[in-house]
């Protein structure tokens, strides 16, 4: 067995036997990291079958670091679902970009404009060149930014670290450019 002891006594604390550790050494589950192997509860009872159902989903909570209920309430979307900015509502089948979440009545996929290919789309990143969008009220300064050699990458990232003195800053050279 290559638990060390720790670890089995760990096990033997979540409602392992003695008997049990050494079925699981024997069906090849010998170190922690064999958890990950073993995936679920579900997996590691057949692994085990005299194992109780409530001792598997701690041993497994415990083997992967990840309580149970994250592990086996995973779902996936297909990629054409949309849920609303706002309120995080999932919408309609016939949704098309622009219109208004039902469950709060705001615009649950706001078209936004690209500093940097100047394309418009929904989301939070630009379908064209891939750069995050900025808030509206934030467009001039990113623009500002862009002419001024900052990366891509680096723009919204840096508008959203700035402070307001620092933003108020950058709307003065704004001024002065289309003054």
């Amino acid at each position: 067995m290559n638990f060390t002891l720790l670890e089995q006594n760990i096990l033997i604390a979540k409602g392992l036997t003695a008997g049990q550790l050494n079925e699981l050494a024997a069906a090849g589950v010998q170190a922690k990291s064999d958890f990950a192997t073993v995936g679920d509860a579900a997996t590691l009872r057949e692994v085990l079958p005299s194992l109780d159902e409530t001792v598997a989903a701690k041993v497994m909570e415990w083997g992967l670091g990840i309580p149970a209920s994250k592990t086996e309430k995973l779902m996936l979307d297909s990629p054409d679902v949309v849920y609303c900015l706002h309120c995080n509502a999932r919408q309609p089948k016939d949704y098309k970009t622009g219109e208004l979440c039902p469950s709060c009545g705001k615009q649950a996929e706001p078209v936004q404009s690209c500093y940097w290919c100047s394309n418009s789309g929904p989301g939070k990143f630009c379908r064209g060149c891939g750069a995050e969008f900025v808030p509206l009220a934030e467009y001039d300064l990113a623009i500002l930014l862009k002419r001024e050699g900052v990366a891509k990458e680096e723009i919204s990232r840096r508008l959203k670290g700035m402070s307001a003195a620092e933003k108020d800053v950058l709307w003065g050279r704004v001024r002065r450019i289309h003054g």
